[in-house]
């Protein structure tokens, strides 16, 4: 294949066959094709989105790039779920071992953070030791043994789709939608579940920055999964908010720990419902109100929790963060910003303001070859409904320097919106599909 005239093409808004299409996953995945030429293309595909067909047969090649996992042998059901990304969103960290401690084998590939919104894989390596590089023997073995296996991206599972992953993150290509759909199913075709549920975030602080959008995604991807043979069910979710009240690494994992010992929160109730979800598609509960009591009882028993140790355990943790928090890395300078002079409730905050802070305190990258520091981040305490008083605490910035942290603090002064009159809680699903 011609990678200038494919590349051309793409420009131009023609169309491309299967194919060509695997031919430049191949490229990408066996270094081939250059970055620069990649770059390209990814560019040019924001700019002239692939059409459905173009989109499965990109996923199907992506997930060819490599081996696919075969996960016969294991208990059945098979499950895996995928977030979008948002600012704060630490759910598979809970969502992983609640499923698990249900009887759901679950077998899941994450990625690093893309732009504003952390990865998974970031904020579990912020625990001392945990692996993140296992291979498909490996996350077999061990999902046969204790029902949950995860790891990094890695050359064997959609190598194709972890060299345009890290690509996009730098190259303004991260929001468009049949690259988003296929990088998404072209690792669980790949990681071989059966059942596949997507939370798709929706707000300020994700891609999906309204509804329309987020619904034009998850259509995309409902569609795309459609051709592509896989059973799949769609939450979307609320992302104008931060998710939680910790955006950082470690800060996101120390609060996920919190909720699987039953800490309820916003952010707890989202997943429980979404285990709820998830444990009614794969045939575990008669419909998703039965999952979440299933789910909510796993969490008020400890088998959530003690799936969760069992997990980060067999994945090389060399400290049980459950009884050492401290072991997590912490900042050395934390500042306290306070409530302005108004008395109301908290009507607003900017979730994408919070996720540029965070990035900027090196909590997440810039530019491809960054580094992330995972003690980093903001600890808020409030939420869109809370309450407020002058003086009162609202966030607590975690940074490396009393600089950063004032640099931080600057551009977050518009970031906490208020309200005279009572501002209602915020319903964290918005629909599910």
């Amino acid at each position: 294949m011609d990678i200038q005239a494919f590349i051309a093409t793409r420009r131009d808004g023609g169309r491309h066959p299967s194919a060509d299409l695997n031919t430049f996953a191949k490229g990408a995945a066996d270094g081939s094709i250059p970055d620069y030429q990649l770059a390209a293309w990814l560019m040019a595909a924001y700019l002239k989105p692939l059409n459905e067909q173009e989109t499965a047969w990109l996923t199907e090649a992506m997930a060819d790039s490599g081996e696919r996992l075969d996960l016969s042998g294991l208990p059945k059901p098979w499950v895996d779920k995928h977030s979008t990304g948002g600012v704060g969103d630490k759910t598979s960290i809970v969502l992983l071992p609640l499923l698990a401690s249900c009887g759901l084998t679950v077998v899941k590939m994450s990625g690093r953070g893309l732009g504003i919104t952390g990865g998974t894989v970031d904020k579990l390596g912020s625990i001392p030791g945990f692996r993140l590089d296992l291979s498909p023997e490996e996350m077999k073995a061990q999902a046969k043994r204790i029902g949950i296996a995860l790891t990094g991206q890695t050359p064997d599972l959609a190598p194709a789709d972890k060299v345009l992953y890290a690509l996009r993150d730098v190259t303004s290509t991260v929001s468009s939608v049949p690259l988003i759909v296929s990088s998404i199913l072209s690792k669980k075709l790949a990681g071989g579940a059966e059942t596949i549920v997507l939370d798709v975030k929706c707000g300020a602080g994700a891609f999906m920055r309204d509804l329309e959008a987020a619904q034009t995604l998850a259509a995309a991807l409902k569609r795309t999964a459609e051709l592509c043979g896989l059973n799949i069910r769609i939450a979307i979710t609320d992302m104008d908010q931060p998710l939680g009240s910790a955006v950082g690494n470690a800060l996101e994992v120390r609060e996920a720990l919190e909720v699987l010992q039953g800490k309820p929160s916003r952010f707890a109730s989202l997943c429980i419902r979404l285990a709820g979800l998830t444990l009614a598609a794969a045939g575990l509960a008669p419909d998703r109100d039965a999952g979440e009591r299933v789910a909510a009882e796993a969490i008020a028993s400890g088998k959530a929790k003690a799936k969760a140790a069992e997990w980060f355990a067999a994945q090389g943790a060399t400290v049980d963060v459950f009884a050492h928090p401290t072991a997590l890395p912490s900042a050395k300078i934390k500042v306290d910003v306070l409530a302005p002079s108004v008395s109301g409730w908290v009507s607003g905050i900017n979730a994408e303001a919070v996720g540029h802070a965070v990035v900027h305190l090196g909590g997440g990258r810039l530019k491809k070859s960054d580094d992330v520091e995972p003690s980093v981040g903001l600890e808020l305490h409030v939420e869109v409904g809370s309450p407020v008083q002058p003086g009162d605490l609202l966030m607590t910035i975690h940074a490396r320097s009393l600089d950063e942290a004032k640099s931080a603090e600057l551009s977050l002064k518009d970031a906490f919106t208020f309200s005279s009159s009572k501002v209602d809680y915020r319903d964290p699903i918005i629909a599910v599909l």
